[in-house]
């Protein structure tokens, strides 16, 4: 029988910090190989994996939750009327009485623009896209 009370000679491997940083920002390159870079740090991919989503959620946890701050510049609309009128439909929980007009945004190489009445919730969900796919 084999003597159960003694100690397992195995441990875990303890990354550096700096290592595990560095194989994480790889691997959030859109189009990186995760798998590939996992095996050329010398790691298993779901190990990777694990520390990628750690990452995501400890920044979404520090992730401010007051509103942030971005640069706009206000282009006066041509004087010749568009051609082709979009078409706005009306989202709950937009303030009716307010007057009608157009935002313009530009943000990580996306232009956004929108017309009419514009419901704050849908914005900044948009605007919070946008900026994590920067």
């Amino acid at each position: 029988m084999k003597d159960q009370s003694r100690e397992s000679t195995r441990t875990r491997r303890q990354h550096q910090r700096a290592f595990k940083d560095e194989l994480i920002a790889q691997s959030l390159v859109p189009g990186a190989s995760v798998a590939g870079i996992a095996m050329k740090g010398g790691i298993n991919a779901n190990l990777l994996f694990k520390w990628r989503r750690e990452h995501v959620r400890a920044m979404a946890a520090s992730a401010p939750t007051a509103a942030t701050l971005l640069p706009v510049c206000v282009i006066a609309e041509s004087a010749s009327p568009p051609t082709v009128q979009p078409t706005v439909r009306v989202a709950t929980g937009i303030n009716r009485s307010s007057p009608l007009g157009v935002i313009e945004i530009e943000i990580a190489g996306a232009q956004l623009r929108l017309r009419g009445g514009v419901d704050e919730t849908a914005l900044s969900t948009v605007l919070r896209a946008l900026r994590q796919s920067a």
